[in-house]
């Protein structure tokens, strides 16, 4: 991912999200900056940006909250996915797991063990089926951090997700 495609990052963004959900591009471009070789993007052969993915590098068990600013973890052992997204015209394209397989191989070439996420929107499914396990959060901030996501009392609850990668 490059700055310049932010604007399809934003775009993209507003496609998958609900206005309580979406964060701020100024977000997005310091989450860029801070950690470019965690964060991609996906396009169908010579077309615009249709998925996007930003993780980074930090612990097991820590949470960034929803529209809150990466921390890299001076030694991390796990890979955050924080944000993947997938355009309703490519879905069903496997734009998301290719955007995945593509952090964990990452992942597993930096030697961090684990790879966590916040579940939301129902994607719990998605997720296990890529290797991810609902566990309970009890300790805080994180536990504060994981109620962010749940922006109304109508959304399903956000669940946190761990895969051991080795």
């Amino acid at each position: 991912m490059s700055d310049n495609d932010i604007p399809a990052v934003m775009r993209i963004q507003a496609q998958c999200y609900p206005s309580l959900m979406q964060e701020s591009e100024a977000v997005f471009r310091a989450r860029l900056a801070l950690t470019p070789a965690t964060c991609w993007i996906w396009s169908p052969s010579g077309q615009d940006p249709a998925a996007y993915l930003f993780s980074y590098p930090t612990n097991k068990d820590v949470i960034t909250a929803l529209d809150h600013p990466f921390k890299i973890a001076a030694t991390p052992d796990c890979l955050y996915l924080h944000d993947l997204a997938v355009a309703p015209n490519a879905r069903g394209r496997q734009a998301g797991n290719v955007l995945v397989a593509a952090a964990l191989g990452h992942a597993r070439l930096n030697g961090w063990r684990w790879s966590a996420l916040v579940s939301v929107q129902q994607s719990q499914k998605f997720w296990s089926a890529l290797g991810y396990t609902a566990t309970e959060v009890a300790h805080s901030p994180a536990k504060e951090n994981l109620a962010s996501y749940q922006v109304s009392v109508s959304q399903a609850a956000a669940v946190y997700m761990l895969q051991q990668l080795y």
